[in-house]
């Protein structure tokens, strides 16, 4: 039995390691700033692989140097109900999770991607630290690593980690880039118009960017515009903490 244990403690030992490296890692971004995500490396070896020059983009910006429009579009885009919710939105995950029973007992078996349902904390959790496979053992990770960013992180410092921090585009990461690439501005310029445009390319960046990368018709960018603008007032913005860490 002991030959059989020992697989099994050295499986345990490695996936509780690997849990607090994670805190370790989210406990440091309570001052200090991420380097990268493990999307943005992916994302610049598909590109650049080898070379040391590479046009990728990304360019860190403040909470308090980011546009209110921006971030109320960012809301009502991804997540209208963020600093209400503790990182996970149930009932939208219910609904995830009856759409993807209903294509697995359609025969869909080769596909195991879970569809939808994610709040701004679980997107930033798979981003930070996950890769672009969807299954459901990767999701329960990612919901581990959502359950420790809301527990060490405030709402703003999370919400300023994402908008720093997701794909805008080819190469585009954060809306330091982005703002500048798109509308040759910063991005505490950026109007109701520009920050609903931005928001409505978040669901499908690479087709905002390159339409060929999409199916023609796939994203109705306008409609999602219009949707956004009309949505924004309502979305409440909570103040960044004094200190700039923790909740």
């Amino acid at each position: 039995m002991r030959w059989l244990l020992y697989p099994v403690k050295c499986l345990l030992a490695g996936f509780i390691a690997m849990q607090i490296f994670f805190a370790i890692q989210i406990a440091l971004w309570i001052a200090l700033d991420p380097g990268s995500t493990a999307f943005q490396r992916a994302e610049r070896w598909r590109l650049c692989t080898w070379h040391w020059t590479c046009a990728v983009e990304s360019r860190w910006v403040p909470y308090d140097k980011i546009s209110n429009n921006l971030k109320r579009a960012v809301l009502v885009s991804e997540d209208d109900i963020f600093f209400q919710h503790k990182g996970v939105r149930v009932e939208d995950m219910q609904k995830a999770w009856q759409k993807n029973q209903q294509k697995t007992q359609a025969g869909n078996k080769s596909k195991t991607a879970l569809r939808g349902g994610s709040t701004i904390t679980q997107q930033l959790a798979k981003n930070l630290f996950l890769s672009s496979e969807q299954n459901y053992l990767r999701k329960g990770q990612e919901l581990i690593i959502t359950g420790l960013l809301e527990l060490m992180l405030s709402k703003q410092r999370l919400l300023e980690i994402y908008l720093n921090s997701v794909e805008w585009g080819e190469g585009v990461f954060g809306i330091g880039a982005a703002s500048q690439r798109y509308y040759a501005t910063s991005p505490a310029g950026l109007d109701r118009d520009q920050a609903a445009a931005l928001a409505s390319a978040l669901p499908a960046p690479k087709c905002f960017d390159k339409q060929q990368y999409c199916r023609k018709g796939s994203i109705n960018y306008v409609a999602r515009q219009e949707f956004i603008l009309e949505n924004m007032d309502r979305v409440a913005l909570a103040p960044y903490p004094k200190s700039g860490s923790g909740k």
